[in-house]
């Protein structure tokens, strides 16, 4: 079996009832092994099996159940092709490929057309199918239509629909005004009394701005369902069409003596739309931070191809290309420094403000701002390879993604129309039979107000809105969550295990001490550096850096010995160098005995001490350790104040362990743990009823990552690490834990409120409804208010400072 993840965007949806119905349509293919689909992104997240199903075949699903598929078309130049045959081979061997729907290749302009699924293939893959073929291609940028114009349009619609709407709707309103006793003194045109009139008005705004109600509901009950597009449709139609019988019947009558209700369906249709209008709007905010990520990539990079300097679309840009970057200018792609230096600003990527020095052979990556250097960079990764496109990855991922909690708002939403529509016509049948017997316009009003103030929008938009919010902020401090299920469940965290290596410490040793007379320090190190030069130990290579950052110049040593567990011997100038251990000293007869306590000093303070004599005689030493982060100690002390447990888990000594977790403010600490038992670990600690956030960088603590409840990898450690965890914390700084469990906390809060008010709005506004006491156009504008305030409230989130 072979599984895959397709996301595609859909187009249609009018509430979280479509978003369930789409749901349970893709669930039910043969194939699919889950489906969600997020009605504020607008967007569903299909895992399945390649082998038994495909894209095209969800796309079908879709579009049977009333609703369509965003696509992207684009452009290419093909080079290479030299026959109609050439074309062929070009055109099958991408519609092969999988997303896209359908390629034409024009071998007379040298072109292909591609229209394909953004989510699924790219336009990279689109060009490395063509190469892999035999040809070229270049993505032309002419005539592109983006998948995320159609939002800008479907706005532009609805803000077209609302004006034409509106200005129908206003003749109607004014003539509803001039029938109250208390407005009598407001001067209403005696056209606007006609009933034919405002059926002229009403009609236009009744089918042709409302058409799209009608065709949500037909969709809808066409799949044995129904929406929020069924109770407008039924609501404006019943007051529409009694309105037009009375009009008929008012046929060479007083218009003054019938009642009709024409202003109620326009009003309520445009206020509807209004309030779709703000949504729309709204969703586009809460998205805020994908547009902010991407905002960052460099539009164009400069490249050399055949000895030309060219400035490219970035889109064009290949692995091995060497793109030239100016002192102030973006870096394009991610990549190695073949020439030049520079201090690079990496804020964007590791919140760290100060830049960071780079030179030959170092990897710098694309979005990071080059400060003053020119620099020679040969690109490594592009596209959906480099550092920024897997950020923005997650953050869609997670945005994309269903918590938990809203499992309950979709059960709801499934059955809350049909349960609605019952709610109206009882609340018909008793006002008509019993409260106002006969009075058949008293008891359609109650009806229409009914139907039109029960939207389940509010409940749908609840949980997603909270989660791209959220997200979102969160991105934007550097706390990447892999699913909207990871953010519910981080808020339940009472016990996190930090690893030592990496995550509390730097995770690379340092000189630290230099215990020698002074006047003999610049000649002992230089003897010391020079033949620890020729070492390859990791330990070997941060004295040799330590001792150069002190600016003394090395020399070459005539004789170099490394002695496995012990330290070196070298030979310089005819003078005998030891660097290592006490055993060492010993099998060389150094007297040692004034050092010993002073090395038993710097051993409980988790250092490595090493002994050097020179021709036999001791003269000093040195000591070597992984240094602790800046932030470490604030922020386990945040983590505490927060009534977490604070646990640090190492493969290191015991004696290392406890003076590292002294320092930072640990007070339990598992030691001398091997990789595999790291996870056993965690097992332990939930056996206990502990819900444990598990926090490393190293292949090493994958296992560990994958069974905790919440796995966090730091971002600075590796792609193994980040793979198997939760969450990935950017900026390696632990005070991105608590950042984590704070903005969780908020989320949830967040959702809890929307939830709530949305759940209340329906409790108090139907029985009120039902009652009489709200007339059929202000149950419209509430409906409308309630979405929209929904929605305001999650966009709260992304004010949140940390």
């Amino acid at each position: 079996m072979s599984t895959k993840e397709a996301n595609l965007q859909i187009k249609g949806m009018t509430c979280a009832a479509c978003a369930n119905r789409i749901e349970k349509g893709m669930k039910k293919l043969d194939g699919v092994e889950e489906a969600n689909v997020n009605f504020a992104l607008e967007k569903s997240t299909i895992k399945y099996d390649s082998e038994q199903t495909n894209v095209e075949t969800f796309e079908k699903k879709i579009k049977d159940l009333g609703y369509d598929v965003v696509k992207e078309k684009h452009e290419f130049t093909i080079t290479g092709m030299t026959c109609a045959a050439c074309a062929n081979r070009i055109e099958k061997g991408l519609n092969k490929l999988e997303g896209v729907s359908k390629a034409t290749v024009n071998l007379a302009i040298e072109q292909a057309t591609v229209t394909y699924h953004p989510s699924v293939v790219s336009s990279d893959d689109v060009i490395h199918r063509v190469e892999k073929l035999g040809y070229g291609a270049v993505l032309k940028n002419e005539g592109k239509e983006s998948s995320v114009d159609y939002k800008k349009k479907a706005i532009q619609q609805q803000q077209t629909k609302f004006i034409i709407s509106l200005i129908l709707s206003i003749p109607l309103l004014w003539a509803m005004v001039g029938h109250f006793s208390f407005t009598a003194f407001i001067y209403v045109p005696e056209i606007f009394m006609n009933p034919w009139f405002q059926l002229l008005l009403a009609t236009p705004v009744q089918f042709i701005i409302g058409g799209q109600f009608y065709l949500g509901a037909y969709k809808a009950l066409r799949n044995k369902s129904a929406n929020m597009d069924v109770l407008v449709a039924l609501g404006t139609s019943a007051a529409y069409f009694y309105s037009l019988y009375q009009t008929i019947l008012s046929f060479g009558n007083h218009a003054s003596t019938i009642q009709l209700y024409y202003e109620t369906s326009a009003i309520l249709i445009t206020l509807i739309i209004l309030g779709k209008l703000f949504e729309a709007k709204a969703k586009g905010r809460s998205s805020e931070a994908i547009k902010k990520l991407m905002g960052l990539q460099a539009k164009t990079a400069t490249v050399v191809r055949d000895g030309v300097e060219r400035n490219i679309p970035l889109d064009e840009v290949i692995v091995g290309d060497v793109v030239y970057v100016k002192p102030g200018e973006k870096i394009p792609v991610d990549g190695q420094i073949i020439e030049g230096n520079s201090a690079i600003d990496e804020s964007m990527l590791t919140g760290e403000s100060v830049p960071v020095d780079k030179v030959d052979g170092d990897m710098v990556f694309g979005a990071t701002i080059n400060r003053n250097g020119f620099l020679k960079i040969k690109a490594t990764k592009i596209g959906k390879e480099t550092a920024l496109a897997q950020i923005i990855k997650v953050v869609e991922e997670a945005q994309g993604s269903k918590a938990p909690i809203q499992r309950l708002a979709d059960r709801i939403s499934g059955i809350f129309v049909p349960i609605v529509i019952a709610i109206a016509v009882s609340s018909f049948i008793v006002w008509f039979v019993w409260i106002d017997p006969g009075n058949f316009p008293s008891a359609l009003e109650k009806l229409i107000a009914v139907l039109v103030i029960a939207c389940p929008c509010a409940l749908g938009l609840a949980t997603p809105t909270s989660i791209m919010a959220g997200s979102g902020r969160a991105a934007e401090f550097g706390v990447l969550f892999k699913g909207g299920e990871h953010l519910e469940l981080t808020h339940l965290i009472n016990t996190v295990v930090l690893d030592k290596t990496g995550t509390v410490t730097n995770g690379q040793p340092v000189l630290t001490d230099v215990i020698v007379e002074k006047k003999e320090e610049q000649y002992l190190l230089q003897l010391v550096g020079s033949a620890e030069k020729q070492s390859e130990h990791p330990l070997a290579k941060a004295i040799v850096q330590g001792i150069k950052d002190k600016g003394i110049t090395l020399k070459e040593v005539n004789e170099f010995k490394a002695i496995s567990g012990y330290g070196i011997q070298a030979m310089m100038d005819g003078t005998n160098i030891l660097v290592g251990t006490r055993r060492l000293m010993y099998e060389n007869n150094v007297d040692i005995n004034q050092a010993l306590g002073t090395m038993e000093k710097l051993e409980s303070n988790g250092k490595t001490a090493m002994l050097v004599a020179v021709d036999q005689k001791y003269k000093g030493m040195i000591a070597v350790a992984d240094t602790i982060k800046e932030t470490s100690g604030n922020a386990i002390k945040r983590l505490k104040e927060m009534g977490l447990e604070v646990i640090m888990m190492t493969g290191d000594n015991k004696i290392t362990a406890n003076s590292i977790a002294k320092q930072v403010g640990v007070n339990r600490v598992i030691a001398e743990v091997l990789p595999e038992g790291k996870a056993e670990e965690v097992k332990k600690l939930q056996g206990e009823g502990k819900k444990v956030a598990m926090v490393g960088d190293g292949i090493n603590d994958a296992p560990a990552l994958a069974t905790a409840d919440i796995g966090m990898a730091i971002g600075t450690g590796t792609d193994i690490a980040m793979e198997a965890a939760d969450i990935t914390l950017v900026r390696g700084d632990l005070n991105s834990i608590a950042d984590a469990i704070f903005m969780s906390k908020k989320t949830i809060r967040n959702i809890k409120q929307n939830l709530f008010w949305a759940l209340a709005y329906n409790a108090m506004g139907i029985p009120i409804a039902a009652a009489g006491l709200l007339a059929p156009w202000l149950a419209g504008a509430a409906m409308a208010f309630s979405s929209v305030s929904v929605v305001l409230n999650a966009l709260r989130l992304q004010r949140i400072r940390l």
